[in-house]
């Protein structure tokens, strides 16, 4: 961020009528907006934080946002993610989101980042920002984030959203304040946490959590008010409650304690399964694709066909002679299941099902197989008449 006055660039006569509201309050006023012109951002993802996140900082006059994403627009992301509309289907999100911005405030200045953040380029990326905005919905990057923030001194806004409720706090860039991996050591085991695509998210809640990320990221670049480094704020959009968690710095944190580690690694293996043999629950499992399950079942084998969904999803689209046995459920109903026949487990996309397989496997179940690509590959490669979510 400028270090002095001078420093600052000045605004234009289109830009102080534009930012009217913001001069007239006395924390931000003239000096402040310059600041806010003078600042660059950088906003981790395109998608359902990203969106209210770069839609605000550019509204409030943020004079560069750098973005990154390199995903494209699709149909399902639209209940959520403000920055795309129908239109914007299949392009690529940074294209959309580069319109969108120029629309809201063609003052800002747009830097996009099309690639996947990675341990090799991460470093290269954020040093250029005085803030960054982690708006990424996997574990992998939330780590790969905060550990090059912590190295280079950059103040991480954190959020997280699921199903009806999301975290948000303010990480690294000051001496003393608690980084993510002093709240969560190490991730939690693969498939353990549904992301949004399998678990679901009321569309508003990223509006919610991602103007709280946009609040803490200007008051950032500001220098005004208490932010939340130091805390953690929980919201239950259900209960419409909030509150907050004091977080202290874990003195034997690898990276902003004892500072062991010192350069970027590898986040996949680490929010993975690391070297050495695996444990059971990380084993691959066999598979079945919809084609040759289709055929299967026309043949009439007398396949146990058991689906690991919820009841909600059964009721957008199943496939017929499949059982609904909710993964939750599952140990309670292998009293009804043969072990001596085989079972094919199936979900949303696959990743549910496989976990269902290697519990049954490793309940004494032989002859288990997952249904690859699970009922969305089902509508695309056999029965295009079945529903995709």
């Amino acid at each position: 961020m400028p270090a002095t006055t001078t420093d600052l660039p000045e605004l234009d006569r289109p830009e102080i009528l534009r930012y009217a509201r913001h001069l007239l309050l006395p924390d931000v006023a003239l000096e402040g907006q310059r600041k806010l012109k003078g600042a660059r951002i950088l906003v981790v993802g395109a998608g359902g934080l990203g969106s209210p996140v770069a839609l605000y900082l550019a509204a409030a006059g943020v004079g560069t946002l750098g973005l990154v994403d390199f995903d494209r627009v699709d149909v399902t992301n639209l209940q959520r993610q403000i920055l795309h509309g129908t239109r914007d289907v299949g392009r690529p999100k940074l294209d959309s989101a580069r319109d969108r911005i120029a629309d809201v405030n063609p003052h800002v200045r747009v830097e996009a980042h099309e690639v996947r953040l990675t341990s090799a380029n991460a470093m290269e990326i954020i040093r250029d920002y005085d803030v960054v905005v982690d708006g990424t919905d996997n574990f992998a990057t939330r780590y790969l984030v905060n550990d090059a923030c912590v190295l280079l001194g950059k103040p991480n806004v954190y959020g997280s959203i699921f199903r009806f409720e999301g975290q948000a706090s303010v990480f690294g860039g000051a001496e003393g304040t608690p980084c993510y991996r002093c709240l969560f050591p190490s991730p939690p085991d693969p498939g353990q946490v549904p992301n949004c695509a399998e678990g679901g998210v009321l569309g508003v809640l990223p509006g919610i959590v991602g103007t709280i990320q946009a609040t803490e990221a200007l008051k950032l670049v500001l220098g005004i008010g208490e932010t939340l480094a130091g805390r953690l704020l929980l919201v239950d959009a259900l209960g419409m409650r909030f509150r907050t968690v004091q977080l202290d710095r874990d003195p034997e944190c690898p990276v902003c304690g004892t500072r062991t580690i010192t350069t970027l690694i590898d986040y996949d293996e680490f929010c993975g399964i690391p070297g050495g043999e695996a444990p059971r629950d990380a084993r691959r499992v066999a598979e079945i694709t919809p084609r040759e399950l289709a055929e299967r079942l026309r043949e009439g084998h007398a396949v146990q066909l058991v689906d690991v969904r919820q009841p909600e999803e059964w009721a957008i689209a199943h496939i017929e002679g499949a059982r609904l046995v909710p993964l939750a459920e599952l140990t309670g109903a292998l009293t009804t299941l043969d072990a001596t026949r085989e079972v094919i487990v199936m979900c949303r996309s696959g990743v549910r099902s496989a976990d269902a397989a290697r519990q049954l496997q490793a309940l004494g179940f032989r002859d288990v197989k997952n249904l690859a690509g699970g009922i969305l590959r089902w509508s695309t490669d056999v029965d295009p008449s079945v529903p995709r979510y």
